[in-house]
């Protein structure tokens, strides 16, 4: 259920990161902040409810949906009392997870701009589309998350495994060439576009923005 979870939230170019166990968990969170959770109750080292009180009593406030084959109404405000900010029951319809995670990310990035903007770049997140000046091209969600974590680090070289967790999640069974090919697309994009910003190659490290003089 969590691969197919995964499966569907990435198609709306999501990221994700997935782990079975709450140590795992708690090692993620400790390194990474993420703009949602969703999280299952009967875990293999625990409930996961303990979890969110504990993040909750570190008044670290990420949107935390509940996804759990617990359905009784006890349960449901257990879960919302303990910190939960959503609540969904098995078994469920994968558009209404997807439209309710997207709803928590809302929440959490209140300040979030509509468009993420770079030398003659601009990018709409929410339409997967790049502007230059008055032409248009969509991107696939890889392409989407590859071409704003590179904005987001202009100015620096962003190493491949940071490019491909973001693009994918750190746990995606995606082939070595994934990257490459992504990368290959966005150029020819920016070229269509007739872009002053280019994908540069820094061989075995990764990839960095760069612009021309002219833009």
């Amino acid at each position: 259920m969590a691969l197919a979870v995964v499966a569907a939230l990435q198609a709306q170019g999501i990221a994700c990161d997935t782990v079975n166990t709450l140590g795992h968990a708690v090692a993620f969170l400790e390194t990474t902040r993420y703009d949602a959770l969703i999280l299952d109750r009967g875990l293999p080292d625990g409930d996961g409810l303990s979890l969110l009180a504990q993040l909750r009593a570190l008044r670290q406030s990420t949107p935390c949906m509940i996804l759990t084959a617990r359905d009784a109404l006890g349960d449901r405000v257990s879960g919302l009392e303990n910190g939960a900010d959503d609540y969904l029951t098995k078994p469920f319809e994968m558009a209404e997870l997807v439209a309710r995670t997207k709803a928590l990310m809302r929440r959490n990035q209140p300040w979030a701009p509509d468009e993420t903007c770079f030398a003659d770049l601009r990018v709409s997140p929410q339409s997967s589309t790049l502007f230059v000046g008055p032409s248009s091209i969509t991107l696939s969600p890889s392409e989407l998350q590859v071409l704003l974590t590179l904005i987001r680090n202009a100015g620096q070289v962003v190493r491949r495994g940071a490019l491909e967790s973001a693009a994918w999640g750190a746990f995606s069974d995606i082939t070595p060439k994934a990257l490459d090919v992504a990368i290959h697309r966005l150029r020819g994009k920016l070229a269509v576009l007739q872009s002053g910003v280019s994908i540069v190659n820094t061989k075995g490290v990764g990839y960095a923005l760069a612009v021309s003089q002219d833009t």
